[in-house]
């Protein structure tokens, strides 16, 4: 395939995975925590390592763009790179397979449970202005009930990252 072509393909492609990422959100947006951003963020890590940023902004990008381009927003700018990071990291590592599929389920988890922890910077000190380190543990304890739901669906769907990355990998080379 020349390039340009490739290049054209991927962008779709890309764009394909940001708005499935967006739909999947709204569609789960009435159960607090549970999506499946964590596992396609995942996948997507694994399978186009830092072509995956291409996907997830562009998820981001919907999502200022249908909810408002406000304080809010700014978390997310920030919010997956640790999660694609983890799995940037853990995608190098030599594993075998039934060793990969709890590493991943857990670093899904890991993220879910740390996520409002993640959100201090813009949630605590922007929206709600905190001052104070008693502040901010407040702010955090006051969430973990969230962070908790959040960290067992990711960790539930981390059981499909290797599957659906394997899929993804076999569909990349077909086209």
């Amino acid at each position: 395939m020349r390039s340009s072509t490739r290049r054209l393909r991927n962008l779709a492609v890309f764009a394909m995975l940001g708005a499935l990422m967006f739909s999947t959100k709204i569609a789960m947006e009435s159960i607090p925590g549970v999506h499946f951003l964590g596992l396609f963020i995942a996948a997507f890590t694994l399978t186009y390592h830092v072509r995956a940023l291409i996907p997830i902004y562009i998820f981001v990008m919907l999502q200022g763009a249908m909810a408002g381009f406000a304080i809010w927003w700014l978390l997310h700018l920030y919010i997956w790179l640790p999660l694609w990071g983890m799995f940037m990291v853990a995608g190098n590592l030599k594993l075998p397979l039934k060793a990969k599929i709890p590493l991943y389920m857990v670093l899904c988890g890991l993220h879910g449970l740390a996520y409002g922890t993640l959100c201090v910077p813009v949630d605590a000190f922007l929206m709600f202005g905190v001052r104070s380190f008693e502040g901010v543990i407040a702010y955090i304890i006051r969430g973990l009930p969230f962070d908790v739901t959040h960290a067992i669906s990711n960790f539930a769907m981390g059981t499909l990252i290797v599957p659906l990355s394997e899929l993804l990998k076999k569909l990349d080379r077909t086209v």
